[in-house]
This record gives structure tokens, C-alpha cells and sequence, in this order.
């Protein structure tokens, strides 16, 4: 019996895809398995049974994905199962800033108690009065699956679109609309944009991206859309930038401190609702599980973040061995390998880490080789 820990609320539609061959627990314990949304792993100790971590999302900053390589713990995510629901309040949040929504929406609840709203809302509507994004142009900046849908969504609202994107392949080129524009370099998107949307990870590299010298780049009164992470924004730059009209709206599903408590009044904060439908709770919830499923029973590993993509299929009737290992000793592991009967051997390298799977003919193997983190025997 495989035992699951939960941490959030996971969706039932994915924790039902488990067989019987499995145990839900209400927290990590003793579990082969984690499934789970925004919990923070930061400061928990993993057990030596854990062998991996599904996360319910695309995002795994809240998991401490280091510790969890050195520890042969593989860390999936479910990239594109919630792309959907963010694409979706993106493009509602460009419109909401075209139109001045937000601001005409709050001016509306100041007439409660009138006994002459028409003519009142007649007369102060003006003030209220937007911009269309029919025939404007938006920069996109990452190119992933949210980008994509994105893009796809303003093309068929009239918009222009120029995307931007520093790890494009000819593979996800080609899938991106031909009426896309594509730049090789951000100097060249930011000038030309009425609206920005920002699609990329949080991490050391793109940390504070959008900075003063960003903004500099940038039209008088662009509108920008951070559905992504607060961390890609210098906070002091964005609120100068805000203050001086560079930026004329700031559309973010991340408040962070700074952000929330600034006086700007161009400023519209979602509570982190861009995953938040029953259709992507569903959608991440049912990938994170069926992932951690085929890791644990057949050693398949898709969408990981820390490992690379390895598959041999579903298990077949002789036994199957799977090895996480340092890079570097992936040779003397498949030096050992090559000397036995093997139905089948692939072996993937990802950064530091290597990943070996392998159908053998005799259970009984002995690697004793230096660099391997975790062996199993399927």
C-alpha cells in the first residue's frame, strides 16, 4: 500500500484517480508521496520513504527543490493544466484597466442611498471613460503555455501582439500564431507596446527584471499585467514609474506589501485568482497525481523540475530498476548496466542530475557506484 500525504485542499477529481493500491493521509508522515497547491515544504523534514513531491500548480517556490535532488526526491509540477484560468483573468484584467472598471465600479457604490441615480450616473460617467484595446498592441513577455494562450486570446480580440521569450525553440516557435511578432531582444518589444504582459518563472535571474530601466524603455501610460509572480517587479521602481504616468495601471494577482499599501491609485490587485476555477483545480490536481502515480509505480518521470524526462512505459512483467544519480557518475552507473541482460535501458541527464531506467532479466543487481543518490527496484 502507497501512502499519499495532502496539504491544501486538492480536488477530488484528481485524488480520485488513485487505485486502491493507495492510502490518502491527512499530512506528509510516513508517505511515498506528496501531493499539494501552496504549501510552504521550506522548513518540513522529509522522510526517507518520500520518493515524490506533485505539485497541484506550475509554480514550486514553495518547495525546496535543492534539498529535495540531494535527497533522490523527485518534484513535479503540472505546467499548462491551470493556463486556461490565468490566460482568462489576464486578458479580463487588461480590459478592466482599458475601461477604468475598477475605479467606475467604486464610484458607483458612493450613490447608494440616492433617490437619483440615472441622472447622477449620467452625469459623472465621463470621468470614467477608456481606451479600447481593439487595434492596440500587447508585448508578451514568455512564450510558455500561458503566454501562448494569451497571445491567441488577443489576436482574437484585434490586438497586435510581439512576444518576447529567452529560451524560444524552433518546437514552441512553431506552435505560436504566425501573426505573432517575435523579438530577440526586450529593448525591442518594450517601446512599442500599449500593454505588457509578463508570463516567466521567479527565480535569481529574473528576479526585479522590471526595473527603472525597464520602465524607461517603455510608452507614456502603458498598462501593465503581472499574472505571473510579484517577484519579477522592483517594488520602488514600478511605484516611481506609477507615480511619474510611465505606467499608467499596474494589473497584478500577487499583492505583496508594497504594492497593496501604496496610495498610487493606478494600482488592481486580484487575491492570487488566476488558478482559482473548479475547471484548474481540477485540471493541476489530476496531472500532479497521475504523475506522482507513474513515478512510484512505473518510474516514469514527466514534468519534473528537478529530473530529467525519462519514460520505458508502463511496467512490464520482469523487474525494473530506476536510479537517481550525480551527472557525473551516470557513466560508471551504465558501465555496470551494460554488463547485464537488459530488456530495455534509457538513461536522461538534467543539470547535476542524471536518471536511469532500466528493464533487467535478474532482479538481483549490485551498482555499489559512487554519485547514486537512490535505487529502486520496480
Amino acid at each position: 500500500m502507497y501512502k499519499i500525504g495532502t496539504f491544501n485542499k486538492i480536488s477530488p477529481v484528481g485524488l480520485d484517480k488513485l487505485t486502491d493500491d493507495y492510502e490518502v493521509l491527512e499530512n506528509q508522515g510516513d508517505a511515498h508521496g506528496i501531493i499539494l497547491r501552496s504549501y510552504d515544504l521550506h522548513d518540513m523534514e522529509f522522510s526517507d520513504e518520500l520518493l515524490a513531491i506533485g505539485r497541484a500548480g506550475a509554480g514550486t517556490n514553495n518547495v525546496p527543490v535543492d534539498r529535495c535532488s540531494e535527497k533522490g526526491i523527485v518534484v513535479f509540477n503540472a505546467p499548462g493544466a491551470n493556463a486556461n484560468a490565468v490566460k482568462e483573468l489576464c486578458i479580463c484584467g487588461m480590459i478592466l484597466a482599458a475601461r477604468n472598471v475598477p475605479e467606475g465600479i467604486a464610484w458607483a457604490k458612493t450613490l447608494k442611498g440616492s433617490t437619483d441615480v440615472g441622472p447622477q450616473i449620467e452625469k459623472g460617467k465621463g470621468q470614467f471613460a477608456g481606451t479600447e484595446i481593439l487595434g492596440k498592441t500587447l508585448g508578451i513577455i514568455g512564450l510558455g503555455a500561458i503566454g501562448r494562450l494569451v497571445a491567441d486570446s488577443a489576436l482574437a480580440l484585434g490586438m497586435n501582439v510581439i512576444g518576447y521569450d529567452a529560451f524560444l525553440t524552433d518546437e514552441l516557435k512553431a506552435q505560436l500564431p504566425a501573426e505573432v511578432t517575435i523579438v530577440d531582444d526586450l529593448a525591442k518589444l518594450y517601446p512599442e507596446c500599449d500593454y505588457i504582459s509578463i508570463h516567466v518563472p521567479a527565480n535569481d535571474a529574473t528576479k526585479g527584471m522590471m526595473n527603472a530601466e525597464a520602465f524607461a524603455q517603455m510608452k507614456d501610460g502603458v498598462i501593465f499585467l503581472n499574472f505571473a509572480r510579484d517577484k519579477l517587479m522592483n517594488d520602488d521602481d514600478l511605484l516611481a514609474a506609477l507615480a511619474s504616468g510611465k505606467v499608467a495601471k499596474y494589473v497584478t494577482d500577487f499583492a505583496d506589501d508594497a504594492v497593496l499599501n501604496s496610495d498610487e491609485p493606478g494600482i488592481i490587485v486580484f487575491p492570487h485568482l488566476g488558478a482559482s476555477s473548479a475547471e484548474a483545480e481540477d485540471n493541476c490536481a489530476t496531472m500532479a497525481v497521475t504523475q506522482v502515480m507513474d513515478y512510484i509505480e512505473n518510474g516514469n518521470i514527466r514534468n519534473s523540475v528537478n529530473m530529467p524526462n525519462v519514460s520505458l512505459g508502463p511496467k512490464k512483467d520482469c523487474p525494473r530498476l530506476s536510479v537517481i544519480c550525480k551527472a557525473n557518475a551516470e557513466s560508471d552507473v551504465m558501465f555496470k548496466l551494460n554488463q547485464l541482460e537488459l530488456s530495455d535501458v534509457v538513461s536522461e541527464t538534467k543539470g547535476e542530475y542524471s536518471y536511469i531506467l532500466a528493464d533487467l532479466e535478474d532482479k538481483t543487481i549490485d551498482l555499489h557506484v559512487a554519485g547514486v543518490i537512490r535505487e529502486r527496484i520496480l
